[in-house]
């Protein structure tokens, strides 16, 4: 049988990017995968000149002005009630808020939390081993907790663990050249949510975004999810043409 990585790559040819989104199942449930590869122009967003974006429609709006719009979106790391981002966010180059490494309440603050960073690579660094070495980000967002670190599941993971919610993150080979963001159609725990990047996808770095407003925006699938406004967004960039 072909592993779930194989198979998204059978699925989704290099060429094929513009759509790069699929539904994979595993263990019973169901997953969106969304493979992005450094060809493409891939970006986070926050704010615009009235303030935090918070949904898909106004990324496409502000984007409408370069002739240009989303392939694909969903939320990219925890933020406060103002939708200011929870630690560290880099768009544009330019920090925005600045890097957290202390541990603290909430899941952000279960350490090891962690950076998705697009530099020439795709990365998820662990936040203090960023600290001490941090690449050239041209965008990053942390967030936590990283759920799976070196090939390993994060230990405080509870394999029959009843805390079920639609959960998204991101996950990025060994090489650095892809990134796949990946959102639960099902209710799933910490565990299930982690081992399908680690087993399914063979991926050895993965970082939670998020479990309560997870939204994805995948034109390819019918998929545009309404809800709560949004903090950090992140999202593939092509023509309108």
């Amino acid at each position: 049988m072909l592993r779930l990585a194989a198979l998204l790559s059978l699925l989704l040819p290099s060429a094929a990017w513009a759509t790069p989104c699929k539904t994979l199942p595993f263990e019973g449930a169901s997953f969106v995968a969304c493979e992005v590869g450094l060809e493409q122009d891939l970006r986070l967003f926050h704010s615009g000149p009235s303030g935090p974006l918070g949904s898909f429609g106004a990324v496409n709006d502000m984007l409408a002005a370069e002739g240009k719009q989303l392939g694909f979106a969903m939320n990219a790391g925890m933020y406060h009630a103002d939708r200011a981002p929870v630690g560290l966010f880099i768009e544009k180059g330019r920090v925005q808020t600045e890097l957290v490494t202390a541990e603290g309440p909430g899941n952000f603050g279960l350490l090891p939390n962690g950076v998705f960073c697009i530099a020439d690579r795709f990365a998820v660094i662990e936040s203090r081993r960023f600290a001490a070495t941090a690449p050239a980000c041209r965008y990053a967002s942390q967030s936590g907790p990283m759920i799976v670190i070196d090939g390993m599941l994060h230990p405080r993971l509870i394999p029959d663990s009843d805390s079920l919610y639609i959960r998204n993150g991101v996950g990025v080979s060994g090489d650095g050249r892809r990134a796949v963001f990946v959102i639960s159609n099902d209710r799933v725990n910490f565990h299930r949510f982690a081992r399908f990047f680690r087993d399914a996808l063979g991926l050895p770095n993965a970082l939670y975004f998020d479990g309560k407003i997870s939204r994805l925006f995948a034109p390819a699938l019918g998929r545009n999810d309404m809800g709560f406004a949004m903090g950090p967004i992140v999202g593939t960039v092509v023509s309108k043409d």
